[in-house]
């Protein structure tokens, strides 16, 4: 899949982490991000649905304040912030704080933190 072009897109993220593998593992565990190995070595992923791409780093401390907050779409909060806990991170903003938004926070391992939303009748694609 070739991802959407466009100028001012969000295209690239570089997630501080303490252990590349390990928020490799959370992230695809957590969100279905895929994993790859770059021609340099470094693992890097692409988002579940191929539009955003990006890399671990070690060399920055994890955002954990909030400024600039991304958020992750999800098709289903609660079995997403279930995913949170039992790979590792925590929920530091219960659904609920945002409403009517369906919305949430999260520390993945390292401590970045994250905001999750779901679309309020958000359904999976039919697969073909």
């Amino acid at each position: 899949m070739v991802p959407t072009l466009g100028n001012g897109k969000i295209c690239y993220l570089e997630l501080p982490t303490r252990d590349v593998r390990e928020s490799a593992a959370f992230y695809h565990n957590v969100f279905g991000w895929e994993m790859r190995t770059r021609g340099d070595g470094a693992i890097a992923f692409d988002d579940a649905v191929g539009e955003v791409s990006g890399a671990f780093t070690t060399r920055r401390k994890a955002v954990q304040e909030v400024g600039l907050l991304v958020y992750v779409m999800v098709f289903d909060m609660e079995a997403t912030l279930r995913l949170v806990i039992e790979n590792g991170g925590e929920i530091v903003q219960p659904v609920g704080a945002d409403l009517p938004e369906i919305t949430a926070r999260i520390k993945d391992k390292t401590g970045n933190i994250l905001g999750l939303y779901q679309e309020p009748v958000a359904k999976q694609p039919k697969e073909e």
